[in-house]
């Protein structure tokens, strides 16, 4: 029984089973803090309220459906920015950097390591 029991724990660990996740990464690329910052992505949503100039911030999601990431932040002077991002597809992995300025966002795929 014991063998049985090591050898099931031995064929989990050498098959990976790993849960499907994508590491998204918000990064202030601006002099100026951001603000209120909410990420939606297909089957839930994320937010941080505010992020320090240059300051970065690390979050796992799950996809649970197909669909675009969105954010919504606000920058300095308190003006709304809404922005889409690429598309996520259930099961995904990797990741992204979303770099956002005062007036912008681009996101910056990561491939997972191999």
């Amino acid at each position: 029984m014991k063998r049985l029991f090591f050898a099931l724990i031995a064929a989990l660990v050498l098959t990976g089973c790993g849960s499907h996740v994508v590491q998204i990464t918000l990064v202030n690329a601006s002099q100026q803090p951001i603000k209120t910052i909410i990420v939606d992505y297909p089957g839930a949503t994320f937010g941080k309220d505010s992020l320090p100039p240059g300051g970065k911030f690390l979050y796992k999601i799950k996809p649970l459906e197909t669909g675009p990431i969105k954010i919504q932040f606000n920058d300095a002077q308190g003006n709304t920015h809404n922005y889409t991002g690429p598309t996520l597809h259930k099961n995904d992995s990797g990741g992204f950097v979303l770099k956002l300025t005062q007036d912008s966002m681009d996101a910056v795929p990561v491939q997972p390591n191999l």
